[in-house]
């Protein structure tokens, strides 16, 4: 990973500038956020003008928002997975899912999908717009975690992580406060949702962390060193006017924090607020040969990717359409390729936007406050069109319709070229 040179101690950490996709360290492979202002929605769950927007690649942000590759609504139609774990935490706005095993869900407002694609698995992910009085902002971050050899071979399968259950901790200083929603990683004596049963994080050794963290002004936090000596550890600052200070390190938004030591992690503001994501984890160690949607160890197993693809079209497509999006009156739900279907465990009314506190627990000890997750502002409006030319060969274009082939696909690229189909 190519830093910037900073001030501060070169023995705790650097800064350096995020890019397109937010580059990350092993296990994950990047990260990327995306805000939208889309407008109000109509009867079919799209905005009512797309003028300006370069339909089934639009990723230049006119008027705030993008359609992505979606035509009608915004999104991404069907495109395949293979030999990596995608963390789709949704803070604003609402994704309609579907698969190639039959699973389908919509989630928003704080909730998290955690996909294990292991085999290989073909995904849509469509951002209807359910009010159509309003606008509906919408913010997502995508974190993309590799997976070892052994998991690259397992079944596919997603877990829900539903906003009420994900803890929420409460940290106050003398002079504000800060939050840290706990996606991965235990913090303190919150214990986060369960990741799917292959992924990288479930592995005890892993040492997988995924925290939001937000602070008031004049707020401080010291985070709690890994688990593991060798776990790695990064901070990404988003937002507008965010700027946090890091180990003593100025970094504002757009910019980074790569701990370099083990140990814990002091973060404080000034007098500005400060948004940050955090992954941790120890690194799998094993080569990578990336290209597009597949994540593999060798060059021959990226090639064998792409041919199991056009063969078999990871377990075809069970749906009669490649953009599959939900009635607006449907709520937030996930129906598993089992046939289980789960819901949050509280339910309240889609405009309801703050879930009630939980009671305050007296084994938290250092910790004040445990309370389910809430939505967060931001004001980041630029996006990345990086991969729009290499997704248009997965774009199907009509119902049950193979992608055409006619040529092989090209080498992979190397880590520094990493691209993706999916948000």
């Amino acid at each position: 990973m190519t830093t910037q040179p900073s001030h501060g101690s070169p023995d705790t950490g650097r800064v350096f500038r995020l890019g397109r996709p937010w580059r990350a360290l092993d296990p994950f492979l990047f990260a990327m956020h995306h805000v939208d202002h889309y407008p109000a929605g109509t009867a079919n769950l799209g905005p009512a003008s797309v003028a300006d927007h370069d339909l089934g690649s639009d990723f230049d942000n006119p008027a705030g928002w993008n359609m992505y590759h979606g035509r009608t609504v915004p999104g991404f139609p069907a495109y395949p997975h293979r030999g990596f774990e995608t963390i789709t935490i949704v803070e604003r706005g609402y994704v309609d899912h579907a698969d190639s095993a039959g699973a389908t869900a919509r989630y928003g407002q704080g909730d998290v999908q955690w996909l294990t694609a292991g085999n290989g698995v073909s995904h849509s992910e469509m951002f209807p717009l359910l009010e159509e009085s309003a606008y509906n902002p919408f913010e997502l971050f995508q974190i993309w975690l590799n997976l070892p050899a052994a998991g690259k071979a397992a079944a596919p399968e997603f877990t829900m992580q539903w906003n009420e259950d994900i803890p929420v901790v409460t940290v106050r200083s003398p002079a504000g406060a800060a939050t840290v929603k706990v996606i991965a990683g235990r913090y303190g004596a919150a214990e986060p949702v369960s990741p799917p049963t292959n992924s990288w994080a479930a592995n005890p050794e892993s040492d997988v962390a995924v925290w939001l963290i937000e602070l008031e002004p004049h707020a401080r936090v010291e985070l709690p060193a890994s688990a593991a000596a060798g776990a790695r550890r990064i901070l990404y600052v988003y937002g507008d006017d965010s700027h946090a200070i890091v180990e003593g390190l100025g970094v504002a938004a757009g910019n980074g924090f790569a701990q370099y030591i083990h140990g814990t992690t002091t973060v404080s503001t000034g007098d500005r607020s400060a948004k940050l994501l955090l992954l941790q984890g120890v690194p799998i160690g094993e080569p990578v040969a990336q290209h597009g949607p597949f994540v593999m160890n060798t060059s021959a197993e990226l090639q064998q990717a792409y041919d199991d693809y056009r063969r078999t079209e990871f377990g075809g497509w069970p749906w009669d359409r490649v953009d599959v999006v939900h009635d607006r009156g449907t709520g937030r739900f996930a129906r598993h390729s089992d046939g289980s279907v789960s819901t949050p465990r509280l339910t309240e009314p889609r405009g309801d936007r703050q879930p009630p506190r939980r009671e305050r627990r007296s084994e938290d000890r250092a910790v004040d406050d445990v309370v389910p997750g809430r939505i967060v502002e931001t004001g980041d409006a630029n996006q990345h069109r990086r991969q729009a030319r290499y997704c248009r060969r997965f774009r199907w274009t009509g119902q049950r319709t193979r992608p055409p082939v006619r040529r092989r696909p090209p080498p992979p690229r190397s880590p520094q070229q990493r691209s993706h189909c999916g948000p």
